[in-house]
């Protein structure tokens, strides 16, 4: 154990030396039930390299407070949007977010998609939602935010049905199958913490498989924690652990990994 501590402050602080610039492009510390200082919060991810942040919505109250968080912060941007969980909420809720979209520090739409992991919402209410939001990107001309598990088989149709959508799939935890797919569409692959403490040999796969042209980071903060803070409130600094696994993984330059990574952000989000 303390090994591998040693080895975890020595990579920290290579970062910070090496002064290498990371993006956070999915977190939700604007939320008023984040538990962390914000202000520390990101002190420390600028200390770690990550100078840029997307604070993503999930319904009208935190994608109001996304808004509201990015509105003075010259590094954060913002996304707006129904996430599956609550698409049952409907028009009104559909109509609150597309209110939030002429503020000029948006950057994307949702986190909206299809989610038949939990099923919290039932599955007409999730097309319903997701296809509103296809619209509104494609009308406000914004690349969306996609959440999808275990549902890609009904999400591409959806998808098909639509062109001119740019967007990354959040959270990618497929298989090379659907990696494929998506590549296809043109769409953005979001990888996180996950990758660092899956024991999933097909999701490692397709992270390895990611072009390097096509990936961008982010954390999911509060959730999704990285190994080896597992157990601890995730912040956006911890992209940087994330960057380092992943550059290991596929042997590439941490350095490289940096640079594309950002480049990807900034090019998808217009940052």
């Amino acid at each position: 154990m303390h090994s591998t501590n040693s080895y975890f402050y020595l990579r920290l602080y290579t970062l910070q030396w090496l002064r290498m610039e990371f993006v956070d492009t999915h977190c939700h510390i604007h939320d008023s039930e984040y538990t962390l200082p914000e202000k520390e919060v990101r002190d420390r991810a600028a200390a770690a390299g990550v100078t840029r942040l997307i604070c993503v919505g999930t319904d009208e109250r935190t994608s109001a407070e996304a808004v509201g968080y990015a509105h003075d912060k010259d590094a954060v941007w913002a996304s707006v949007g129904l996430h599956p969980h609550d698409a049952k909420l409907g028009d009104d809720a559909f109509a609150a977010i597309a209110s939030l979209v002429p503020h000029n520090k948006i950057v994307a739409i949702g986190e909206c998609g299809l989610d038949y992991y939990y099923n919290h919402s039932d599955k007409k209410d999730q097309y319903r939602a997701l296809e509103y939001q296809m619209q509104l990107a494609i009308d406000n001309n914004l690349p969306m935010i996609f959440h999808v598990r275990d549902a890609f088989e009904d999400f591409w149709p959806i998808f098909n049905n639509f062109s001119g959508i740019t967007g990354v799939i959040h959270s990618f935890t497929a298989t090379t199958y659907e990696l494929d797919q998506a590549l296809s569409k043109g769409l953005y692959i979001g990888l996180n913490g996950i990758m660092t403490f899956t024991k999933d040999e097909a999701q490692l796969a397709a992270a390895q498989a990611v072009p390097l042209d096509r990936l961008v980071l982010e954390t999911d903060a509060p959730f999704l924690t990285p190994a080896p803070l597992r157990g601890k409130v995730n912040e956006p600094k911890n992209v940087s652990i994330t960057a380092d696994f992943l550059a290991t993984l596929r042997n590439e330059r941490l350095e490289t990994l940096a640079m594309a990574t950002t480049q990807n952000a900034c090019h998808l989000f217009g940052l």
